[in-house]
């Protein structure tokens, strides 16, 4: 357990504090892993590859097409690299990103991607503009660009959660600790790459319980594809409630 609380929590002082205190926490929980558990360590050497390549980049909201091109390549190969290595070295596949099941959402699931919409259209324009949180991305509202590029670059940075924290962090963690634990240290990871990202002030009392639903919705559904609709529609009211705070003529259906 500690070893890995010790990974997990270098993504806190990494993303969240933003300390370089952060690598040696990092390598402090591979030093006891290697002394107390191989197999743990093989596992969160993977999880601690992808940290250090996503630390490599700032995670910030900056539209530009350099930054952009940057931040997208780290934080594909902090995706796939240990997929990589997963495979074709350790040779365990357990990093799977499983999108065709074959199984049918329930009834239940199909209710709760609505139920979705509607919280972060009750939440986030009140969290974003009582705030000004909203402020950490660029205005996009007079800009066709740029509209765009926010679009994309939420939605894209939205997938690739569900690919690192959920199909890669939280199931290799899942080989070693119950469901709760690991559902719990992935989450800590998750909601410290959020704030770097821009969500601030209290966003980690949203980002943090909707990374633990995302953990326990793939647990019961085992579906990237559902965790990723889920993530999508989230994500999409995020960026309309951006944009409207930025121009409140833009959109004038939200509340807050």
């Amino acid at each position: 357990m500690l070893p890995t609380a010790l990974v997990s929590a270098s993504a806190l002082l990494l993303f969240g504090i933003q300390t370089p205190f952060g690598y040696a926490t990092l390598a402090a929980g591979l030093l006891v892993a290697m002394a107390v558990d191989r197999q743990l360590l093989k596992h969160l050497s993977l999880i601690a590859a992808g940290l250090l390549i996503i630390s490599t980049v700032p995670l910030n909201a900056d539209l530009s097409l350099g930054h952009m091109a940057a931040m997208g390549a780290a934080l594909a190969l902090a995706v796939i690299v240990p997929w990589v290595i997963d495979r074709y070295i350790y040779r365990e596949r357990i990093i799977r990103f499983p999108m065709f099941t074959g199984q049918k959402w329930s009834l239940a699931a199909k209710l709760y991607l609505p139920g979705v919409v509607l919280l972060g259209y009750l939440i986030l324009p009140v969290y974003l503009i009582s705030t000004d949180v909203y402020q950490n991305w660029p205005d996009a509202s007079s800009d066709t660009s740029i509209f765009w590029r926010l679009f994309v670059g939420v939605n894209a940075v939205g997938i690739w959660d569900e690919l690192f924290f959920i199909c890669t962090c939280f199931t290799l963690l899942l080989r070693h600790f119950p469901v709760w634990i690991a559902n719990v240290l992935t989450a800590v990871m998750f909601s410290s790459f959020l704030w770097e990202i821009g969500y601030e002030a209290w966003g980690p009392l949203l980002t943090f319980p909707f990374a633990l639903l995302q953990g326990y919705t793939f647990r019961l559904t085992k579906s990237f594809t559902y965790v990723v609709s889920v993530h999508l529609l989230f994500d999409l009211v995020l960026f309309l409630a951006l944009v409207h705070a930025h121009d409140r003529s833009f959109l004038p259906i939200f509340i807050y």
